[in-house]
């Protein structure tokens, strides 16, 4: 039978029945929580490449604006914010699977832990963050005025991106 067809209650009894086999299995259950936590971390990592990643993809179309608009002088600005976004997408998509070191290598430690979801919230905050200052650029090129402190602005956001991106590694390395 298919999980689609199944009651919640039925889904509900086979998982009780599921975690009572883990827990008679000795160190399953911390097993099967680090893999859950590598997954999860994956999981993570990987909607926030394709997220900065759907960023990314509009900065071209800025630049082609700049230059039909005779603001050559600023694509050079707007290159640079490209490439901090770049090299912190890179950043995340290569990054070893977290937890899995940090919670292999030593009893997990609460505080550490906690450190670790607050980069992890404040990566999911970063993507809005980009957005609007993406938004900013677009706006002020359409209207003709503010561009620079536009671009500026996305160039704030993209290095506190890959800074943020660095401080979660730290945590990992346990150097924090």
């Amino acid at each position: 039978m298919s999980n689609v067809s199944k009651t919640p209650g039925e889904i509900k009894q086979e998982w009780g029945a599921l975690q009572q086999l883990m827990s008679k299995i000795p160190g399953f259950s911390g097993y099967m929580e680090r893999e859950s936590r590598r997954a999860a971390d994956k999981l993570l990592r990987e909607t926030l490449v394709r997220r900065f990643e759907e960023q990314a993809r509009r900065l071209p179309d800025l630049q082609r604006q700049l230059m039909s608009g005779g603001l050559v002088d600023l694509t050079d600005d707007l290159e640079s914010a490209t490439r901090k976004l770049q090299t912190a997408i890179d950043r995340l998509r290569v990054a070893r699977y977290g937890y899995a070191g940090f919670f292999d290598a030593a009893k997990i430690n609460e505080p550490q832990l906690d450190q670790l979801y607050a980069y992890d919230n404040q990566l999911v905050d970063h993507v809005a963050r980009v957005q609007a200052a993406i938004d900013a650029v677009a706006s002020a090129i359409a209207a003709g005025e503010g561009v620079q402190a536009a671009i500026a602005g996305l160039n704030t956001a993209c290095r506190e991106v890959d800074e943020a991106v660095l401080r979660r590694e730290d945590v990992l390395r346990g150097s924090v």
